[in-house]
């Protein structure tokens, strides 16, 4: 349980991260630059006001007739001590020399401000601005400053001068509250992402554990699906998974269980007749005794192949030797075959071939005539009751049709389906490892031919192999 907590707690954390930490960057990124853009629309609203206000008043001042420094400097102080707006911002006339001659707060007269705009000014007799500290006081200050012209020659400035703290504030509490806005909105996406990954996190916790339950030998145990999400086909994935692991398992256990009797039936019988044998000189004894053990010995290899054709069939290795084949002399070939061996039976075999001639068709013929001997085996083991069966040849249209009909039970129309399926067994108890048919089913398809089995009219089991001939 410990490690399924780190692995969700590390699903958690990287899905936290991939998803959050871009929408954190670009958060910052917006931020920075509306704090940047903000600063910048104040201080340059701030600039062109003062600027605009200095250009006015310059002129105005400029338009009154001034002809020496005491008419200057009168007009100065008059202008200076009826400015309005002193309780926000500074109004200073500058003199030639660069010092304050008439200020509106009367306490900086005969300072020299020292800051560039006051110098510009005088040299390029424009409007100059400065940003920055104030040497005299420390306090951060925006001016501006307009040079003042007597005949063309500057007499003297006329100069702004406003702090910046007020400002500075109104835009600290600005970008505040667009950050405050911005990072509430990064919570909200935040609880969003938590809220949607603890929805992702615990159904793949209970997957995990169910996993592990399955992985454990808890084969077909079920998960209660409540989703109809992604989450949901899996936990149904999972639960058919499961199902069939459990049926696979089953099957498995019948097959070896299966297996295990089959082979110890024909080996009891070969031991028995063996010790008899030993001690039995009957000459009639001893020809029955060999006789059975060659069938029992027959039905023991026939067994072994089945289970080293599958084996190959598992891994890949179950391949075909192709060579030009005469499909029918095969057929024939074991047709004649079983014939003495099912008189034995006492089951009667009919066989009707063609007339049409078969030209050789590229095949496997020891893979063929196993097909063939497996369903023969088949007709006798599962409908010799019937004591006939029908095997017949003919052509088709491209094609090699090979037909085997018996005449017992037949086969439960539920258990049709499952016939070729390995290890499937189905109601019969007659003998066999139950993987004959699922090797001839794969040998068929190798060949690009056909493999169906199903009930014949009128009663009995119908094989019908086709295959495709030039």
């Amino acid at each position: 349980m410990a490690n399924n907590k780190i692995e969700i707690t590390g699903l958690r954390k990287r899905w936290l991260v991939s998803s959050l930490s871009p929408i954190f960057v670009v958060a910052l990124l917006i931020a920075g630059t509306f704090c940047v853009v903000m600063a910048n629309y104040y201080y340059n609203m701030m600039l062109d006001g003062l600027k605009t206000r200095a250009a006015h008043a310059s002129e105005y001042f400029s338009s009154n007739a001034v002809t020496n420094f005491r008419e200057f400097y009168q007009s100065a102080s008059s202008f200076a001590s009826e400015f309005s707006e002193r309780d926000i911002m500074e109004l200073q006339f500058i003199n030639s020399s660069g010092r304050i001659m008439a200020s509106s707060y009367g306490l900086t007269a005969g300072m020299a401000p020292g800051t560039p705009d006051i110098i510009n000014a005088f040299q390029t007799k424009k409007i100059e601005s400065f940003r920055g500290v104030d040497p005299h006081t420390g306090e951060h200050i925006m001016s501006v400053c307009a040079p003042l012209l007597l005949d063309e020659q500057v007499v003297g400035a006329m100069r702004y001068v406003t702090s910046m703290s007020a400002v500075t504030r109104e835009l600290l509490i600005t970008v505040g509250v667009a950050i405050g806005l911005l990072f509430l909105c990064v919570g909200m996406v935040y609880v969003s992402n938590m809220v949607f990954i603890n929805n992702v996190v615990e159904p793949v916790a209970e997957v995990t554990e169910a996993a592990k339950r399955i992985a454990g030998g808890s084969y077909g145990a079920q998960m209660e699906n409540h989703y109809r999400d992604e989450i949901g086909q899996l936990i149904d994935a999972i639960n058919n998974m499961s199902s069939q692991i459990s049926k696979s398992e089953k099957v498995k256990s019948e097959f070896i269980s299966s297996v295990s009797h089959e082979l110890r039936t024909p080996l009891t019988a070969i031991n028995g007749w063996g010790e008899t044998l030993l001690e039995d000189d009957d000459p009639q004894q001893l020809r029955r005794g060999v006789g059975i053990i060659l069938k029992e010995s027959r039905r023991l290899t026939n067994m072994v192949e089945e289970l080293l054709d599958f084996s190959k069939m598992q891994d890949g290795r179950f391949t075909l030797n192709i060579e030009p084949t005469d499909v029918q002399a095969e057929f024939e070939d074991t047709i004649y075959t079983y014939m003495e061996l099912f008189k034995q039976d006492c089951i009667e075999l009919h066989y009707e071939g063609s007339d049409d001639l078969f030209p050789p068709t590229p095949s496997d013929p020891e893979r063929l005539k196993q097909v063939f001997c497996n369903v023969l085996d088949n007709a006798a083991k599962h409908g010799g009751a019937g004591k006939r069966i029908d095997a017949a040849v003919t052509r088709g249209a491209g094609s090699i049709v090979i037909t085997v009909r018996d005449y017992g039970p037949g086969i439960p129309e539920a258990e049709l389906p499952f016939v070729k399926q390995k290890f499937y067994k189905g109601s019969s108890k007659a003998r066999g490892s139950g993987i004959g048919l699922a090797v001839c089913d794969e040998i068929i398809r190798l060949h690009e031919g056909t493999f169906t089995i199903g009930n014949a009219d009128g009663g009995g089991c119908l094989v019908t192999i086709t295959l495709p001939a030039e």
